[in-house]
């Protein structure tokens, strides 16, 4: 019976990830999944295979034979080929859906423009005539509010993809690097090696440290920057709404094409 064993991956770059706050399971696994390429492709490896059931999980291969190794790579690329095609689609899925949320709101901002100005409304759609209704029936008063934390993290991503805008790339990579962070918190948030991170980190400098607002988001989820060496999150300040908050605004980021692009 072959013997089964941990492969071996690139140590320099398992230290600078791990340092970058992601466990030895985790890292070996994008390492040696990635073919020990890069940080780059281990971060990516790690961003598409976060909820895996196995990711915690370390590696194990046996000793196979040539055969068996070129059929492993063959399946291998069949299963990434057939992943991209489904990913390409749902990308094609979100856009639309983007497109079409974005065509209704110009639409709807038409009509509003049109009313303020006195002008008739040249016509709205059915959503518009039912809000338009129900604001003459109805006198909703003004209140006045402190800007809530979702807000103030999504102008912080507008914010960077802005200041990023000629390099879609490196916003990307910092939206996903800033997923992965926060995911890994939520999912272990006794976990103190999760929720520090070593600011010099070549990797995390690279990624987001050298963003300010990589670091102003992370703030926002509750991390402080202590001894201007590390940004730590106290468990005690962890708080979950925050974190599902700061996903979901990470994966609009992520999947929307026009984020950031269209506000001021």
């Amino acid at each position: 019976m072959s013997e089964m064993a941990v492969p071996e991956v690139n140590k320099r770059l398992l230290g600078e990830l791990q340092e970058m706050g992601f466990p030895l399971a985790q890292a070996t696994r994008a390492l040696h999944f990635s073919d020990n390429s890069s940080i780059d492709a281990a971060v990516n490896w790690l961003f598409d295979h976060q909820n895996d059931p196995d990711i915690d999980q370390m590696p194990l291969e046996r000793r196979r034979s040539g055969k068996e190794l070129l059929e492993a790579k063959s399946n291998q690329e069949e299963n990434e080929r057939k992943r991209n095609i489904a990913l390409r689609k749902a990308e094609k899925e979100q856009e639309k859906k983007d497109r079409d949320r974005i065509r209704q709101k110009l639409q709807q901002d038409k009509a509003e423009r049109r009313r303020m100005l006195g002008l008739p409304v040249e016509d709205p759609p059915p959503s518009i005539k039912s809000a338009s209704n129900l604001m003459q029936q109805v006198k909703v008063p003004v209140t006045f509010v402190t800007v809530p934390t979702t807000e103030l993290m999504v102008d912080c991503l507008r914010s960077l993809k802005r200041n990023h805008k000629d390099d879609g790339t490196k916003a990307r990579r910092a939206f996903q690097t800033l997923l992965i962070y926060v995911g890994n918190v939520a999912r272990n948030p006794d976990e103190e090696k999760f929720r520090k991170i070593r600011i010099s980190n070549p990797a995390f400098q690279e990624r987001v440290g050298n963003m300010k607002e990589g670091t102003e988001f992370l703030e926002l989820c509750g991390f402080e920057i202590v001894g201007g060496k590390f940004l730590f999150l106290p468990r005690d300040k962890v708080d979950m709404e925050v974190l599902k908050s700061a996903g979901t605004a990470l994966n609009s980021a992520i999947t929307n094409p026009f984020f950031g692009l269209l506000s001021k």
